[in-house]
Parts: structure tokens; sequence; C-alpha cells
């Protein structure tokens, strides 16, 4: 078989998150299963050696990461280049630079940013979808949705230069979203609804079912407002059912405030992925009570991995992950006292939990394996390519 070679372009974030996980995820699943894969990063912690002016620079086009991407896309001429982030360091700039050497781009639409200053279609804890459909997205500059005015307006400034310049439209081939709800977003905000493909997360390698037998309820993720921490802390107030808390992040302290006035809870700080693997397998189920627009969140592919249901806020696209009474449980968003009362209802039904267990499992298997996953990706690469793919690849 002729070797697929594909390149894969990804800005990390400071915290790591999802988004970095997928990119190793996919890159590790390309790689076994014999595609050829080069790869190039970024990676934001360069931004405290840069001040504000070189940032907005690099930000609208990084002149240095056009000629360094242009360079290697002519050195190792892959069949499909696939970004999963720009921003801010590698800039728009990459796809002119990948397009003047005639190859195609797939681009994975990880978060909203494309719509949205802060990327989570959301302001001061609400649903804001201001900018959405907008050439100049001013209602963003305006509340100041990205750090700061002068932060927001250079975010701003990228947006609509690259819309001028039809970066979004001409050279990107393919979209990936995650959700038909994110789908219905972006054709809304714009998007050639012809170039957007869905293909879900996936969790690699397998981690394999766990029992449930902790007794406990479990959190993970970044402690922070849109997470929905503040509801998950008041739910608990009237349960005595153990709850643990993995991750960090700005409410750490009152997490930690929470965990010494209530003893069912317990906050494990941040934990590394194998053992929150570990801490899955033996949750009895994970509560996910989000108050924002999640893309699909790789903590609930992790979850329905381990064979664990997920009560979860019924809020964007968590609907179409959470199935109602066959993987999980959604509750009212940013409403503690049903949350808590699902939670209650849940805990005391053994048998409707073994059973979502393996509902949650089966999921898995079915739609979120590495196995499922990399035929979808190699089918939108084939898509993107056309005439370019090689003609014995799968």
């Amino acid at each position: 078989m002729n070797q697929i070679r594909v390149m894969i372009i990804h800005n990390f974030y400071q915290q790591p998150g999802g988004e970095d996980q997928v990119f190793r995820a996919e890159q590790a699943m390309l790689q076994e299963a014999g595609v050829e894969v080069i790869e190039h990063i970024a990676h934001n912690d360069e931004l405290a050696q840069m001040g504000p002016l070189e940032l907005a620079q690099v930000t609208l086009w990084n002149s240095e990461a056009y000629r360094q991407v242009r360079s290697l896309v002519a050195t190792h001429k892959p069949h499909v280049v696939h970004v999963h982030n720009t921003f801010p360091l590698l800039s728009p700039a990459i796809y002119h630079a990948i397009k003047a050497e005639g190859v195609p781009i797939v681009q994975t639409l990880h978060n909203y940013r494309l719509l949205c200053l802060n990327a989570t279609l959301q302001r001061e804890g609400q649903e804001c979808v201001l900018c959405v459909g907008k050439s100049i997205p001013w209602p963003g500059v305006l509340h100041s949705c990205y750090r700061n005015r002068a932060a927001s307006s250079v975010l701003a400034s990228m947006l609509v230069m690259h819309r001028l310049l039809r970066t979004w439209t001409d050279k990107i081939d393919r979209f990936i979203v995650l959700t038909d709800y994110e789908n219905s977003v972006f054709v809304k905000g714009g998007l050639d609804s012809q170039k957007i493909r869905l293909k879900p997360n996936f969790v690699h390698p397998d981690p394999g079912a766990g029992d449930g037998q902790g007794g406990y309820a479990l959190f993970v993720g970044r402690l922070s407002p849109e997470k929905g921490v503040d509801v998950l802390l008041e739910a608990w107030k009237g349960l005595d059912i153990p709850l643990k808390i993995a991750g960090d992040g700005p409410l750490g302290s009152v997490v930690a405030q929470a965990a010494q006035s209530m003893p069912q809870v317990e906050w494990l700080g941040r934990r590394p992925r194998q053992e929150i693997f570990e801490l899955m397998q033996k949750a009895a189920f994970l509560v996910f009570p989000s108050v924002t627009y999640e893309g699909f969140p790789m903590t609930l592919a992790e979850a329905f991995a381990t064979g664990l249901p997920v009560i979860g806020s019924n809020y964007g696209s968590m609907p179409q992950v959470i199935k109602e009474n066959q993987n999980g449980l959604l509750f009212e968003v940013r409403n503690p006292a049903d949350l808590a009362q699902k939670v209650q209802w849940l805990a005391s039904q053994p048998h409707t939990l073994a059973e979502m267990r393996r509902q949650a499992r089966r999921e898995f298997e079915t739609r979120y394996s590495a196995k499922q996953n990399l035929q979808m990706l190699l089918d939108i690469y084939k898509e993107a390519a056309g005439a370019g793919w090689p003609v014995q690849a799968p």
C-alpha cells in the first residue's frame, strides 16, 4: 500500500486540555495504522517572552510561521495537512502557506473561536450569540470578551482580516465538527455546510471498563465557573453520597474550602491521566454540570470507555452525547436542586445503574473507539485530497 503522509499542526495551550489530548491521540492512532505523520507545533508558553505589540502582530499574521510551515510542506509533500489550533502563535497565515504548496487542508473545530472571541458562546456565565453571523464581532470587543478590550480588539481584527482574505472559505477543504449541534452553529455562522464533516472525539488506547464498586460520584475537569463548579458544590450540600473532585483551576480555593466543610467531598487536585482512568473505573457515575457550550469533552468519551454513566446538564450538545436513561441522565442547567435529585435517584437504583454502565461501554465501542475513528478520519482526508490521495490507500 502506498504510505499516506499527513502533516498535523497544533498550537498547544498553557494549561493542558482536551484539544491537546485529541491531537496526541490522533497522532498515535495514525502512526499505529502505518501513516507517516509529520508534526509541527507551537506552545503558548512562548507568550511570556512577547510584548503586546509583537503578540498582536503574530496573532494577525505570523510571517515566520508562514515560512516554517511552507518549507515543511514543500520538503515532506504531505497528502493532506490537518490543523487543530492556530491561535495565537501560528496564526491563520499558515493556511495560506499550505495552500501556496497546493496541499489540501482539514481543520478540526474544537471550539467556537471562529464565531466568538472567547470561543465558548458565553458571556458572564450566560449564553451569548451576539457575534454569530456578524462580519465584524464588535459586541465581543465592546464587552471585552477575550481578556480585555485591547486583546479583544486584536482577536476581532484577526477574524475580520481573514474573513476578508477568505481564509476560512477558500483555504480550508474540510472542517471537522464534534457534534451535530456544533454543525448547526457553524452553518449559522457562515461556514459552508458541504465542507463540514462530523467526527466525534475518541479514546486511545482503550482503558477498559471498570466495576464501579467505589461507591462515589466523580467530577473531572478544570475548576472554573463555566464548568459548573458552583452548581456541583451547591447540589452536594444536601447529599451524603461521597464525591471526588479531580482537577485544578481558578476555583481551586473554593473547592478546598468546600472539602473542609463537607466531609462527603474530597478534592484530589490535578491527577495524571492514568489515575483519572482508575478513578473512573471505580466510580459509580460521573457528574458533568457544565454551563457552557461544550464541543465534545474528552471527559465524556473517557467515561464511556470505562463504562461510567454521566449525569450532565441539558445544555448545548450534551443531550446529543448523554442519552437520557441509557448512558446517563440530564438535569436542568444551572439547577443544583435538579442535579441533587438526579444524583440521589440514580444512586438508589443499582440495577438501572448497572444497565447504564453496560450501555455507556457499548456507546464507546460503537462510536468512540480508535477503530471507528480511524476510518472516519481517513475518509475525511481522502475527500479533502481528492485525486491527490494515494490510489491504494484505505
